[in-house]
C-alpha cells in the first residue's frame, strides 16, 4: 500500500531534505524512523526538496510498504524516533497513482522576515532580518509583476536542473504584521533559490534602491546579473500544496500550518 504523510521541520537543524551520505537530512531521518515501524526499509518521495536551512509546516511525501499500521502508529509510533525539529502531522493511505511531487498542482512558500533595528535572537536562523525600515506598499506593487506565466530566468539559481524556467504564479503578495513582513507565493511550481531571489528583488525596492517597476523589467530581460543577491534561507517556509479534491489529504495539502509570529 502507499502511504501519504503530512511533515513540518525546522529546516536549520538539516542539511536540507534530500538523502545524503552524512544522514543528516530531513528525508534520512524519516526514512529510517519510518523503517523501523514499517519493519522493512522505505523509500520517501516529497512534493519539494527544500534547501539546507529551509522550513517547511506542509511538506507532504510519501512511500509504499507491505505492512499494515493504523494511520496513528505512521504519526505517534515514527514521531518516537524522530528528532524534537520534525515531526509526522497526519498518515492517511492512498492508491498507487498519488505521487506527492508529480500530481501535485502548486505549491505555496511564505518567507518571514523581521524588519526592526535589532537582529533576532529567540527566533534566530527562524526568521530573515533586515534593519532598515521597508516600504510594504511599494514592494506589494512590484510583487504584482511576478502574477501570470513568466519566465523566471533572472530568479533561479546557476546550478537550477529545471528542465524550464516558465512557471505560473497564482499569487505573489507581500504583508506587514508589527515588525514582520510576510512574504506569500502561490505557483504551480519553483526554481532553486527562486523565492530567496524574489524576496532579495523586493527588498531592494522596500529600502528604496530600486523603483516597483524594476521588478517587470529584471524579470523581462530573463537575466539573473541584473537581479538581487539571494536573501539567506532563514525565513522561508514551505506552507502548503495543492492537490485535487479527489485526494483524501486534510485540507488536499493547502496551508495544513502557517510559520506562527511570536507574541508581542
Amino acid at each position: 500500500m502507499r502511504i501519504a504523510l503530512g511533515v513540518e521541520y525546522a529546516g536549520d537543524a538539516f542539511e536540507g531534505w534530500q538523502s545524503q551520505k552524512h544522514g543528516r537530512t530531513v528525508q534520512d531521518h524519516l526514512e529510517r524512523a519510518i523503517g523501523v515501524i514499517a519493519g522493512h526499509p522505505v523509500r520517501l518521495h516529497c512534493a519539494g526538496r527544500t534547501d539546507a536551512g529551509v522550513h517547511a509546516t506542509a511538506q507532504v511525501t510519501h512511500f509504499d510498504t507491505s505492512s499494515v499500521r493504523r494511520n496513528v502508529s505512521w504519526v505517534r509510533g515514527v514521531n518516537s524516533l524522530l528528532p524534537p525539529d520534525v515531526a509526522v502531522l497526519w498518515a492517511v493511505e492512498v492508491d498507487d497513482s498519488f505521487h506527492a511531487r508529480y500530481i501535485a498542482e502548486a505549491r505555496r512558500y511564505r518567507y518571514v522576515l523581521l524588519n526592526a533595528t535589532v537582529r533576532p535572537a529567540l527566533l534566530a536562523r527562524r526568521v530573515g532580518w533586515f534593519h532598515v525600515h521597508l516600504d510594504v506598499e511599494a514592494m506589494a506593487k512590484a510583487a504584482r509583476h511576478l502574477i501570470g506565466w513568466h519566465d523566471f530566468t533572472a530568479f533561479r539559481a546557476a546550478g537550477c536542473q529545471a528542465k524550464t524556467p516558465v512557471r505560473l504564479m497564482h499569487s505573489a503578495q507581500v504583508t506587514r504584521d508589527g515588525d514582520y513582513l510576510l512574504f506569500d507565493f502561490h505557483a504551480n511550481g519553483f526554481l532553486h533559490h527562486m523565492v530567496r531571489n524574489l524576496v532579495g528583488a523586493l527588498v531592494y525596492v522596500g529600502k528604496g534602491a530600486k523603483p516597483p517597476e524594476w521588478m517587470g523589467e529584471v524579470l523581462m530581460h530573463c537575466d539573473r546579473s541584473l537581479a538581487a543577491p539571494t536573501f539567506p534561507a532563514d525565513g522561508l517556509y514551505l506552507c502548503g500544496v495543492d492537490y485535487a479534491d479527489r485526494w483524501p489529504l486534510p485540507g488536499n495539502g493547502r496551508i495544513i500550518a502557517k510559520p506562527r509570529l511570536p507574541m508581542p
